[in-house]
């Protein structure tokens, strides 16, 4: 076994009972002084820098949403732009088929009036010569029939 001396065992369990868990001596205000130099230090060193990049940030993130914003608007108003502008060039494109169309059967209509004007021309000429025709036939049968019953008068009358 130890042999420990009493003294030594009488002045550790003196000492417990004077200290305990808090000791309330020059530590104290030397642990509060460091805490406050700590946190001031804390302050400068990290929090600061750390909230001037987050508020740097979230400034250019409104700047960034501002100019999106902004830009989608400006994107809307040229959008809507175009489309009443293809609105309007189609309804001319469709005008001008139309006209284009017009006149196409107005051409085509007095061209078919002036074949048929053509044609009909073309048939009445060929009746008035079919008709001349005929009558010249007719008139050269009348003479030929008439020579011929003259000779049948002669050979009838002759004989």
């Amino acid at each position: 076994m130890i042999n420990l001396p009493l003294s030594f065992i009488l002045q550790a369990s003196t000492t417990e009972a004077e200290g305990g868990l808090f000791d309330f001596n020059a530590t104290l205000p030397l642990m509060a002084l460091q805490f406050l130099a700590l946190t001031v230090v804390l302050n400068l060193i990290f929090y600061k820098p750390v909230s001037n990049i987050l508020d740097e940030r979230d400034e250019y993130i409104r700047n960034s949403l501002t100019t999106a914003s902004a830009s989608l608007l400006k994107a809307e108003e040229l959008t809507q732009k175009y489309e009443q502008e293809l609105a309007e060039s189609r309804k001319q494109a469709q005008d001008l088929i139309k006209n284009a169309q017009k006149e196409a059967q107005e051409i085509v209509s007095v061209k078919i009036k002036a074949a048929q004007q053509d044609a009909e021309k073309l048939i009445s000429d060929a009746y008035s010569q079919l008709n001349i025709q005929k009558e010249q036939a007719l008139i050269r049968l009348e003479t030929q029939i008439d020579i011929l019953s003259d000779q049948i008068k002669l050979k009838l009358l002759g004989n």
